[in-house]
């Protein structure tokens, strides 16, 4: 059991599957390293791991699990849920919208009645939701979600200045969006501060087990399950899932939505969480990318511990819990 932010690796059932299923995949050859941000293409495509926190606090991990990485798209979800807590839903509602989308996450595209951008997992969405967060100026914007990160995952993070650098040079197609959101009205501050905190979120660095535990702090309505600290207000949750689950995917969201059944984001760096509401979060790391730019080994994986323990949110055998010998989760799905 986590105590005091400490992490402790258990033996179980579920250690040894994932164990079986890291053996399994690791040396699967699908898929290509990201290298549209220059720093990403240096990336060794041979890291892989896969990291289980459960709404208890226990924490069963395989793999390069300490290895540190930019959370890149994955900001998204966390940054959409400080938002929400800065400015309400029914506000963030007239800025970005919640429709899932076809497109690609890099899409330069806006809902063509409201002139919102789609949803805030998309990157035209997620700049605007970006710059919604509260601050008097960049420093304390920044420090808000270097805070918010802290209490997500238990301890301090940094930005990869590197990366942060990278991104704002080549970051092109993003300033687009920006400037074109900025004549709609989506924006109202100025372009370059949101951008850099765009920027910045994304490359903050955190490992597979941090990624496993901020998802867990989701499933456990905002509270970090190791530090039993508020991560966000409980009354966001609903509505962070949900776009999860509708959008978090990208293209892919509809067949992720068919096979596996649970919210789930993914960023280009090779993460993606997912999130079993009152039961835990899952998080795999493994850089090559599909060409939808979701990890090929992470979508594996996933679809395996969905099918294997019963995680699809319309399965009603849920054997996650059976598999560790319990006779139900302390806290059940829906919450109760």
């Amino acid at each position: 059991m986590g105590n005091q932010g400490e992490i402790e690796l258990i033996k179980s059932p579920i250690q040894g599957f994932i164990a079986d299923l890291h053996h399994r995949y690791q040396h699967l050859q699908d898929g290509v390293v990201a290298n549209y941000i220059p720093e990403l293409a240096k990336v060794n495509p041979k890291l892989f791991s896969i990291a289980i926190a459960t709404v208890n606090g226990d924490v069963y991990a395989v793999g390069d699990v300490d290895h540190l990485f930019t959370i890149q798209s994955i900001s998204k979800v966390f940054v959409y849920g400080q938002a929400l807590a800065d400015r309400g839903r029914d506000y963030m509602l007239t800025r970005v919208g919640v429709e899932p989308t076809g497109d690609a996450f890099n899409s330069i595209i806006l809902d063509e009645q409201s002139k919102r951008p789609h949803n805030p997992m998309v990157n035209a969405g997620a700049i605007a939701t970006t710059s919604l967060i509260k601050g008097n100026d960049p420093t304390e914007r920044l420090n808000r979600l270097l805070d918010m990160y802290r209490r997500y995952i238990g301890h301090d993070v940094f930005v990869d200045i590197s990366v942060f650098t990278s991104e704002r040079s080549t970051g092109h197609r993003n300033r687009a969006m920006a400037h074109l959101m900025l004549n709609f009205g989506m924006i109202d501050a100025q372009i370059e501060p949101v951008l850099d905190l765009y920027f910045q979120q994304c490359a903050v660095m955190v490992n597979c087990r941090d990624l496993a535990v901020m998802a867990a702090t989701l499933a456990n309505k905002g509270v970090n399950p190791l530090t039993q600290e508020t991560a966000v207000d409980s009354g966001c949750i609903k509505d962070i899932l949900s776009v999860m689950y509708t959008c978090g995917m990208y293209n892919f969201a509809g067949e992720w939505a068919y096979k596996v059944g649970i919210p789930a984001k993914s960023g280009v760096s090779g993460g993606i969480i997912a999130v079993v509401p009152g039961q835990m979060g899952i998080a795999v790391f493994s850089p090559p990318l599909d060409s939808r730019g979701n990890s090929v080994r992470g979508v594996k994986v996933c679809e395996e511990l969905s099918q294997e323990f019963g995680l699809h949110l319309f399965d009603c055998s849920s054997r996650f819990w059976d598999k560790l010998g319990m006779i139900a989760a302390p806290t059940f799905r829906n919450g109760n």
